[in-house]
């Protein structure tokens, strides 16, 4: 049976590690945080992350569920105001875009990764027969489901949705906003290998740091929680799974403190068999 989680003490510690983090006391923070991951091992609070964001502990392979789980799901009913208006995002309308350019569609079915509150599945919705939208926020979901662009909705975690589904097979997968959610790429890569028919197009926006701080690394947690990739690991990984680069495009994701965010908008197209 799971532990009842002392909702006032990580209250607490969580806030106290907040303000150690601010206040620069790097060591302290990651002291308080690690009594955050010690009270709620399922990890709520991303604690995991933003120790590694500080250059602490072992980078992760993936942000926790529960955390991602809990962050849009508080923020689902000013998601779109927040990361439209304030933050600049764009990354579904340059997908609709790069498609246009490269001549690619229409598509027979859609499936729409960490599809929140639909912008992508909006952007892209006369461009498919048929969308269906992944989300790992309850919440996240009933909005996009008020919006009726999806065929089909469910509340699920990306891999495990890909892993499990027999709604497939799809001639495109979108992933915007995701990856920096990931660090290790293989799960999703092979997962969604398995998942496109021969031909079908995987198309993702991820972030990216300078090779100078990736310092070799093939990701890492960046300066605000979120996972950065090596162009060439991405590549790589691409490779790997069975994907043929059509196109990789450097965008601005969004804005930070009023700061670009640097990304790769990339278009990649499963091999049919020799």
């Amino acid at each position: 049976m799971q532990k009842k989680i002392d909702e006032e003490a990580l209250a607490e510690a969580y806030n106290r590690a907040l303000a150690l983090e601010k206040s620069g006391d790097v060591e302290a923070a990651v002291a308080a945080y690690g009594e955050v991951l010690a009270l709620d091992p399922e990890d709520h609070g991303g604690a995991a992350v933003r120790i590694a964001s500080m250059g602490h502990g072992e980078t992760p392979d993936k942000a926790p569920d529960a955390y991602v789980t809990t962050l849009f799901d508080q923020h689902a009913d000013v998601f779109e105001d927040v990361l439209v208006e304030q933050l600049g995002y764009s990354v579904p309308m340059m997908v609709r875009q790069r498609l246009q350019s490269l001549g690619l569609g229409p598509f027979k079915s859609l499936l729409d990764l960490g599809c929140g509150t639909g912008l992508t599945g909006g952007a892209l919705r006369d461009m498919a027969e048929t969308v269906t939208g992944v989300d790992l926020s309850e919440n996240m979901v009933e909005i996009a489901d008020e919006k009726d662009v999806y065929d089909a909705l469910y509340v699920a975690e990306a891999v495990d949705y890909l892993e499990d589904n027999e709604d497939g097979p799809f001639d495109l997968v979108t992933a915007t906003d995701v990856l920096p959610y990931l660090g290790g790429l293989e799960a999703l890569f092979f997962a969604a290998a398995e998942t496109i028919e021969p031909g079908g197009l995987f198309i993702f926006s991820s972030e990216t740091l300078p090779d100078a701080v990736f310092a070799g690394r093939r990701f890492m947690v960046g300066p605000h929680q979120r996972f950065a990739h090596a162009r060439d690991y991405v590549l790589e990984r691409l490779d790997a799974t069975g994907f043929d680069l059509v196109d990789l495009t450097e965008i601005v994701v969004r804005l930070e403190d009023g700061a670009p965010i640097a990304g790769h908008l990339v278009v990649a197209r499963l091999r049919t068999a020799a």
